[in-house]
Protein backbone atom coordinates (compact mmCIF):
# COMPACT_ATOMS: atom_id res chain seq x y z
CA UNK A 1 0.00 0.00 0.00
CA UNK A 2 0.96 3.73 -0.33
CA UNK A 3 1.62 5.73 2.24
CA UNK A 4 -1.09 7.82 2.15
CA UNK A 5 -3.11 3.93 2.42
CA UNK A 6 -1.24 3.28 5.13
CA UNK A 7 -1.89 6.75 6.75
CA UNK A 8 -5.71 6.16 6.00
CA UNK A 9 -5.48 2.66 7.80
CA UNK A 10 -4.02 4.03 10.83
CA UNK A 11 -6.28 6.47 11.39
CA UNK A 12 -9.26 4.21 11.34
CA UNK A 13 -7.60 2.70 13.79
CA UNK A 14 -7.29 5.31 16.61
CA UNK A 15 -9.79 6.43 18.93
CA UNK A 16 -11.26 9.88 19.16
CA UNK A 17 -8.33 11.77 21.21
CA UNK A 18 -5.57 9.99 20.29
CA UNK A 19 -2.90 12.04 17.62
CA UNK A 20 -0.36 10.75 15.47
CA UNK A 21 2.28 11.27 15.37
CA UNK A 22 4.32 10.59 12.06
CA UNK A 23 7.68 9.31 13.09
CA UNK A 24 9.85 10.28 9.24
CA UNK A 25 12.91 9.87 10.60
CA UNK A 26 15.45 8.90 7.83
CA UNK A 27 12.63 9.42 5.41
CA UNK A 28 12.66 11.31 2.53
CA UNK A 29 10.97 14.95 1.83
CA UNK A 30 9.23 13.05 -1.09
CA UNK A 31 7.62 10.57 1.80
CA UNK A 32 6.70 13.35 3.94
CA UNK A 33 5.13 15.14 1.76
CA UNK A 34 2.98 12.26 0.49
CA UNK A 35 1.71 11.85 3.94
CA UNK A 36 1.37 15.76 3.84
CA UNK A 37 -1.17 15.64 0.72
CA UNK A 38 -2.95 12.95 2.38
CA UNK A 39 -3.62 15.18 5.88
CA UNK A 40 -0.99 14.78 8.07
CA UNK A 41 0.41 17.41 9.99
CA UNK A 42 2.47 16.57 13.04
CA UNK A 43 6.06 14.57 12.14
CA UNK A 44 8.25 13.03 14.55
CA UNK A 45 12.42 13.64 14.49
CA UNK A 46 15.20 12.62 16.77
CA UNK A 47 18.40 13.90 15.08
CA UNK A 48 18.45 17.88 15.12
CA UNK A 49 20.33 18.38 11.85
CA UNK A 50 18.02 16.20 9.97
CA UNK A 51 15.42 18.13 11.23
CA UNK A 52 16.27 21.45 10.90
CA UNK A 53 16.52 20.40 6.85
CA UNK A 54 13.48 19.74 6.49
CA UNK A 55 11.66 22.62 8.88
CA UNK A 56 13.83 24.59 6.03
CA UNK A 57 12.85 22.71 3.07
CA UNK A 58 9.07 21.75 3.59
CA UNK A 59 5.61 23.32 4.40
CA UNK A 60 5.44 25.81 7.65
CA UNK A 61 2.14 24.19 8.70
CA UNK A 62 3.99 21.20 9.46
CA UNK A 63 4.24 20.67 13.39
CA UNK A 64 7.77 19.34 14.48
CA UNK A 65 7.73 17.06 17.53
CA UNK A 66 11.49 16.20 18.98
CA UNK A 67 10.67 12.33 20.31
CA UNK A 68 14.75 11.43 20.42
CA UNK A 69 17.19 12.27 23.62
CA UNK A 70 18.21 15.85 23.10
CA UNK A 71 21.32 17.03 23.82
CA UNK A 72 21.57 20.47 25.45
CA UNK A 73 23.70 22.24 22.76
CA UNK A 74 21.58 21.44 20.35
CA UNK A 75 18.14 23.15 21.89
CA UNK A 76 19.17 26.49 20.63
CA UNK A 77 18.80 25.05 17.18
CA UNK A 78 15.37 23.93 17.54
CA UNK A 79 13.52 26.52 20.15
CA UNK A 80 12.44 28.94 17.68
CA UNK A 81 9.72 26.65 16.36
CA UNK A 82 9.39 23.18 17.52
CA UNK A 83 5.78 22.40 18.48
CA UNK A 84 6.66 19.75 21.30
CA UNK A 85 9.50 17.80 22.60
CA UNK A 86 9.00 14.79 23.91
CA UNK A 87 11.94 13.45 25.58
CA UNK A 88 12.41 15.85 28.25
CA UNK A 89 14.71 13.74 30.27
CA UNK A 90 16.29 15.60 33.18
CA UNK A 91 16.71 18.32 35.01
CA UNK A 92 19.76 20.11 33.03
CA UNK A 93 17.60 19.80 30.07
CA UNK A 94 14.31 21.66 31.25
CA UNK A 95 16.30 24.58 32.52
CA UNK A 96 18.21 24.78 28.80
CA UNK A 97 14.82 24.60 27.20
CA UNK A 98 13.35 27.02 29.35
CA UNK A 99 16.34 29.70 28.43
CA UNK A 100 16.34 29.16 24.85
CA UNK A 101 12.07 29.33 24.78
CA UNK A 102 12.67 32.48 27.14
CA UNK A 103 15.14 34.01 24.34
CA UNK A 104 12.87 33.21 21.60
CA UNK A 105 10.11 34.69 23.65
CA UNK A 106 8.13 32.01 23.75
CA UNK A 107 6.57 28.58 25.84
CA UNK A 108 8.22 25.46 24.63
CA UNK A 109 5.81 22.64 25.10
CA UNK A 110 7.28 19.55 26.97
CA UNK A 111 6.97 15.77 27.79
CA UNK A 112 8.32 14.57 30.88
CA UNK A 113 10.37 11.57 29.78
CA UNK A 114 9.85 7.82 32.41
CA UNK A 115 12.09 5.73 32.47
CA UNK A 116 9.72 2.52 32.19
CA UNK A 117 11.65 -0.29 30.16
CA UNK A 118 13.89 -2.79 31.57
CA UNK A 119 16.53 -1.44 29.17
CA UNK A 120 19.10 0.50 31.15
CA UNK A 121 19.92 2.49 27.67
CA UNK A 122 16.79 4.51 27.72
CA UNK A 123 16.34 8.08 29.10
CA UNK A 124 14.09 9.02 31.61
CA UNK A 125 13.34 10.74 35.15
CA UNK A 126 13.27 7.43 37.34
CA UNK A 127 9.58 6.31 38.76
CA UNK A 128 10.76 6.09 41.89
CA UNK A 129 11.70 9.83 41.76
CA UNK A 130 8.26 11.17 40.93
CA UNK A 131 6.90 12.60 44.11
CA UNK A 132 10.02 14.48 44.29
CA UNK A 133 10.88 15.70 41.06
CA UNK A 134 10.20 19.45 41.77
CA UNK A 135 9.40 22.25 44.44
CA UNK A 136 7.06 25.27 43.57
CA UNK A 137 10.25 27.51 43.36
CA UNK A 138 11.69 24.90 40.56
CA UNK A 139 8.68 25.32 38.66
CA UNK A 140 8.08 28.71 39.33
CA UNK A 141 11.38 29.29 37.52
CA UNK A 142 10.82 26.87 34.31
CA UNK A 143 8.05 29.34 33.51
CA UNK A 144 8.63 29.58 29.40
CA UNK A 145 7.80 25.33 29.22
CA UNK A 146 4.34 24.28 29.01
CA UNK A 147 4.15 21.08 30.33
CA UNK A 148 1.95 18.89 28.61
CA UNK A 149 1.98 15.31 30.10
CA UNK A 150 4.67 12.13 29.99
CA UNK A 151 6.36 9.96 27.42
CA UNK A 152 8.09 6.79 27.88
CA UNK A 153 9.38 3.48 25.59
CA UNK A 154 7.99 0.26 26.59
CA UNK A 155 10.90 -2.75 26.76
CA UNK A 156 12.16 -3.63 22.88
CA UNK A 157 10.39 -7.38 23.77
CA UNK A 158 7.83 -9.49 21.71
CA UNK A 159 6.63 -10.16 25.60
CA UNK A 160 3.06 -8.28 25.74
CA UNK A 161 2.66 -8.87 29.32
CA UNK A 162 5.53 -6.89 29.97
CA UNK A 163 4.85 -4.29 27.89
CA UNK A 164 1.35 -3.70 28.94
CA UNK A 165 2.43 -3.78 32.33
CA UNK A 166 5.07 -0.95 31.22
CA UNK A 167 2.11 1.32 29.71
CA UNK A 168 0.44 0.85 32.63
CA UNK A 169 3.06 2.04 34.93
CA UNK A 170 3.37 5.18 32.49
CA UNK A 171 -0.16 5.72 33.00
CA UNK A 172 0.09 5.75 36.58
CA UNK A 173 2.95 7.83 36.69
CA UNK A 174 0.86 10.65 34.88
CA UNK A 175 -1.85 10.73 37.33
CA UNK A 176 0.52 10.88 39.94
CA UNK A 177 2.50 13.81 38.24
CA UNK A 178 -0.53 15.59 37.63
CA UNK A 179 -1.72 15.20 41.07
CA UNK A 180 1.27 16.37 42.88
CA UNK A 181 2.46 19.19 40.63
CA UNK A 182 -0.08 19.89 38.00
CA UNK A 183 -3.51 19.07 38.88
CA UNK A 184 -4.89 22.80 37.80
CA UNK A 185 -2.79 22.94 34.34
CA UNK A 186 -5.18 22.28 31.61
CA UNK A 187 -2.14 21.31 29.57
CA UNK A 188 -0.84 18.74 31.33
CA UNK A 189 -3.61 15.59 29.66
CA UNK A 190 -0.74 14.08 26.79
CA UNK A 191 0.80 10.58 27.37
CA UNK A 192 3.20 9.92 24.68
CA UNK A 193 3.34 6.29 24.33
CA UNK A 194 3.13 3.27 21.35
CA UNK A 195 5.31 2.32 18.64
CA UNK A 196 3.96 0.36 15.56
CA UNK A 197 4.29 -2.63 17.02
CA UNK A 198 2.21 -1.70 20.48
CA UNK A 199 0.53 1.17 19.40
CA UNK A 200 -2.80 -0.49 19.90
CA UNK A 201 -1.53 -2.07 23.97
CA UNK A 202 -0.75 1.41 24.19
CA UNK A 203 -4.01 3.36 23.68
CA UNK A 204 -6.08 0.58 26.00
CA UNK A 205 -3.49 2.05 28.73
CA UNK A 206 -4.29 5.62 28.48
CA UNK A 207 -2.17 6.74 25.27
CA UNK A 208 -3.31 9.87 23.67
CA UNK A 209 0.07 10.43 20.99
CA UNK A 210 0.81 7.29 19.50
CA UNK A 211 4.84 7.26 17.73
CA UNK A 212 4.35 5.66 14.22
CA UNK A 213 6.93 5.40 11.73
CA UNK A 214 7.75 1.51 10.06
CA UNK A 215 3.81 1.08 9.63
CA UNK A 216 3.02 4.42 8.09
CA UNK A 217 6.43 4.84 5.98
CA UNK A 218 7.82 1.28 5.49
CA UNK A 219 10.26 -0.49 7.35
CA UNK A 220 13.44 0.89 8.62
CA UNK A 221 16.95 -1.08 9.01
CA UNK A 222 17.56 -0.90 12.37
CA UNK A 223 15.73 -2.28 15.08
CA UNK A 224 13.77 -0.52 18.08
CA UNK A 225 11.73 2.15 15.94
CA UNK A 226 8.95 3.82 16.47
Amino acid sequence: MSIGENLKKILSSLPLGVQLIAVSKTKSNEDIMEAYNAGQRIFGENKVQELLQKWESLPKDIEWHFIGHLQSNKVKFIAPFISMIHAADSHKILKTINEEAKRQGRKIPCLLQFHIASEESKFGFRPEDVEHLFTDIMLEELKYITFSGVMGMATYTDNTVLINHEFSKLNNLFQITKEYYFSSTEDFREISMGMSDDYILAIQNGSTMVRIGSTLFGKRLYLNEE
